[in-house]
C-alpha cells in the first residue's frame, strides 16, 4: 500500500512506494518516458512516467496535465545523484484532479504590474515560494532567540488613540464615537510591559500612510519590538548585534536551499555575526563629507548616505548619537552631551539601509514633561505613558526590527514587494 507522503520527506521512503499530492511545475517527454516536474509546496521532485511500466491510463494522464494541473502521483521513490534534491520517482500512477488552462504566468518574461496583479498565482514560482520560505524561517529564529533569552511575548493594540513617533502618516478609522488609529509602533505600550514582566517583545502588524514608492517602503508592514526593563544604551547594542547574528546563521543552517533559489551569495551572510562596528552620527557626518556629500550636521541620512556608510564595512554598522531634533521625544539624551541621544541604527551591507531603530527610553518623569511640551503632545491622551516613569522608573532600552526589510536583505531581493505574501503599495491594494 502507498505511504502518502511530502516531497521535503521523499528521503526517508526510498525503495518504498508514495503518494504525493502535487501540482505540474514543469513537463518535457523522451519519446516513450514523460518526466514531470512536480511541486507540492514543501519542495520539487522530477516523477519519471515510463509508457511499457505503466497502464495506457497513467500514460495517457501524465500526457493529458498542462502547467499547474494538479494530481496524485504514486510512484516508487529512488535516489538520484543528478537531481537537484538527489531523489527521483518512478511513477505507476497518475490521478488527475484538475486541468489547468491557460495558465497566465508561463516561462516568459512578464512585467512587474503583470506579476503583481497575478501574485495570488506568482507565489507558486520557484522564487516567490523559496522567499516566503526564507521569511518564515527569519520569524521562526526571531522567537526562538527571544524565547530563549528571557523576553514574554506581548500583543500590543493595532487600534490605538495616539501615535509612538508623532507623525502625520496614520490611518485614521472610527472607534465608535471616537477618533482611531491603525497602529505605526507598539513601542509605548510594550514600555509598559516591560515595567510588569522585565523583558518582552512584540510581533505584528504596522501601519504607515506614506506616500512613498521606494524599493524598502511598505504600507503594511510587520515590526519586532523588543523592550527592556533595567538595560542601557550599550547593553542594548550587543542584545541587538546578537539578535541579528542568531537569525542570519539560522536562515543559513535551514534555508541553503532557498538562498539558492532566490540567487544569494551566502558568501555575504557567513560573514554576519557579532560584534558589528559602530560609529557615531558625528563620524559618518564627517565621512560622508569626504565621499563628496554636502550634508549639514543636524539633517537625517536618505538611503544614498546610508548606502554610501554600509559600504565600508562586510557587516551590519551601527550609527550611534544622532541629533536630538531629528529622533523622537522618548529618546534619552546623552547625559555628557544633550543635544544627541543614547540611540542607533543598524544599517544593514550592500545597500538595504536601517534594519533596526533603537534607543535608550526617557526615564526622568520631569524630562518626559518638558518633551511633551515641545513635541505639543496631549498630557491628558499620554497620561498613562507618563505613569510608567511615576510609578517606579527604571533605566530602559529597546528597538524596532522591520521584518520585510530584514527579508529583502537575507533574500538579496531588489524590493521589499517580493517579501510578503500580498503587499501593500501606494496604489496596491489588489489582491
Amino acid at each position: 500500500m502507498a505511504i502518502k507522503t511530502v516531497i521535503r520527506q521523499v528521503n526517508e521512503h526510498v525503495g518504498e512506494t508514495v503518494v504525493i499530492g502535487s501540482w505540474l511545475n514543469n513537463k518535457r517527454s523522451s519519446g516513450k518516458i514523460q518526466f514531470l516536474q512536480l511541486r507540492d509546496g514543501t519542495g520539487y521532485i522530477q516523477a519519471v512516467v515510463v509508457k511499457s511500466e505503466v497502464s495506457e491510463e497513467t500514460w495517457d494522464a501524465a500526457k493529458s496535465l498542462t502547467q499547474e494541473s494538479s494530481m496524485y502521483v504514486t510512484g516508487v521513490i529512488r535516489e538520484e545523484p543528478r537531481s537537484a534534491s538527489g531523489y527521483e520517482m518512478t511513477v505507476t500512477e497518475v490521478k488527475v484532479l484538475h486541468l489547468t488552462e491557460n495558465y497566465p504566468i508561463t516561462p516568459k518574461e512578464h512585467g512587474v504590474d503583470f506579476l503583481m496583479d497575478h501574485r495570488h498565482l506568482w507565489l507558486r514560482s520557484a522564487k516567490q515560494r523559496a522567499i516566503m520560505v526564507i521569511r518564515a524561517q527569519i520569524i521562526s529564529a526571531v522567537q526562538e532567540f527571544f524565547d530563549k533569552n528571557g523576553f514574554t511575548l506581548v500583543d500590543p493594540p493595532i487600534l490605538t488613540p495616539t501615535t509612538a513617533e508623532g507623525t502625520t502618516n496614520l490611518f485614521q478609522t472610527k472607534y465608535f464615537d471616537e477618533d482611531a488609529y491603525l497602529t505605526q509602533s507598539g513601542q509605548l505600550y510594550l514600555e509598559a510591559a516591560a515595567m510588569a514582566l522585565g523583558k518582552v517583545y512584540s510581533f505584528g502588524p504596522t501601519f504607515r500612510a506614506e506616500k512613498s514608492k521606494t524599493r524598502r517602503h511598505l504600507i503594511e508592514f510587520w515590526m519586532i519590538e523588543p523592550e527592556m526593563a533595567f538595560v542601557e544604551h550599550e547593553e542594548s547594542l550587543e542584545v541587538q548585534e546578537q539578535f541579528m547574528s542568531h537569525v542570519v546563521q539560522s536562515v543559513l543552517t535551514h534555508c541553503k536551499p532557498e538562498l539558492e533559489a532566490v540567487g544569494r551569495d551566502i558568501s555575504k551572510l557567513e560573514n554576519i555575526q557579532a560584534p558589528f562596528p559602530r560609529i557615531t552620527y558625528d563620524e559618518a557626518i564627517e565621512y560622508l563629507h569626504t565621499q563628496g556629500f554636502d550634508i549639514p550636521w543636524g539633517e537625517d541620512f536618505g538611503a544614498p548616505h546610508e548606502t554610501a556608510i554600509a559600504e565600508r564595512y562586510e557587516k551590519p554598522v551601527f550609527i550611534t548619537h544622532y541629533p536630538a531634533g531629528i529622533k523622537s521625544f522618548y529618546m534619552k539624551p546623552d547625559p555628557e552631551r544633550p543635544e544627541v541621544v543614547l540611540c542607533a541604527d543598524m544599517i544593514a551591507p550592500e545597500g538595504y539601509g536601517e534594519i533596526i531603530g533603537g534607543s535608550q527610553r526617557i526615564d526622568d518623569p520631569a524630562l518626559m514633561e518638558e518633551r511633551f511640551k515641545e513635541h505639543n503632545l496631549s498630557m491628558e491622551t499620554y497620561q498613562w505613558y507618563m505613569d510608567i516613569r511615576k510609578y517606579g522608573s527604571v533605566p530602559h532600552s529597546g528597538f524596532g526590527l522591520g521584518l520585510e526589510r530584514t527579508v529583502a536583505w537575507i533574500c538579496g531581493l531588489d524590493h521589499v514587494r517580493e517579501t510578503i505574501a500580498f503587499p501593500r503599495m501606494l496604489y496596491r491594494l489588489y489582491p
